[in-house]
């Protein structure tokens, strides 16, 4: 960290090279989970930029969940994992072109990959810890709201959300079900459209059957 050498005459802002240097660092094995950084002056000064630039990036840095401030004690490499540190790479995604084309291939491979490793896991385990009564328990909530008299999509999708959260539950996995989640919430518009076309074209019961199947 400390042999890095900042580019003054880049494109990319002196803050944005920092923020690197240490994923970098982290990356490489220099700074470990836990470990203390150097402090602004330290950074400052071996990297030759000044201490508005070194503070910026730790402001950021600590947005991403990659450092944690301790008062009094100073910037520590995070030790645990936090949902955080996902959104630069998903808000990545969503700034592509065609972005909403790779979010639902996105969702598609992960929906796989999720109903995979839950099977993986319930065959591993002989106790589920009622993971499989929570899919059965929104199972029956999805089929409550798709049947209602009052349909509401919104209130549908709301369930179908809580049925495969419900699976990916099972995997045990924080990144995944951070993951999915947030999938799911910047996939809301294009599944509430397609939920209505379906509702619209009364294919309720394939709707119901295809979670029955999973």
């Amino acid at each position: 960290l400390y042999r890095i050498n900042i580019d003054k005459q880049s494109d990319f802002p002196i803050y944005q090279q920092i923020i690197q240097c240490v994923l970098e660092a982290v990356k490489d094995g220099s700074l470990k989970p836990g470990d203390k950084l150097p402090t602004e002056g330290e950074l400052s000064e071996s990297m030759g930029v000044g201490r508005n630039s070194v503070r910026e990036a730790i402001k950021i840095l600590e947005a991403y969940g990659v450092v944690h401030i301790k008062r009094a004690e100073g910037t520590f490499v995070s030790q645990e994992y936090d949902s955080k540190m996902l959104y630069p790479v998903l808000y990545g995604i969503i700034l592509q072109k065609d972005s909403t084309k790779q979010i639902m291939e996105l969702r598609k491979v992960i929906d796989v990959g999720v109903l995979q490793l839950a099977v993986d896991k319930l065959r591993a385990e002989e106790k589920n810890g009622g993971y499989l009564e929570k899919v059965e328990q929104a199972m029956a909530a999805l089929e409550t709201e798709a049947r209602a008299e009052d349909l509401q999509i919104r209130k549908v999708h709301e369930a179908d959300v809580d049925f495969h959260m419900a699976v990916v539950g099972i995997t045990k996995n924080v990144m995944l079900q951070s993951i999915c989640n947030y999938v799911d919430k910047i996939t809301r518009r294009s599944r509430m459209s397609t939920m209505d076309q379906i509702f619209a074209e009364g294919e309720i019961e394939n709707f119901l059957e295809m979670h029955r199947r999973i």
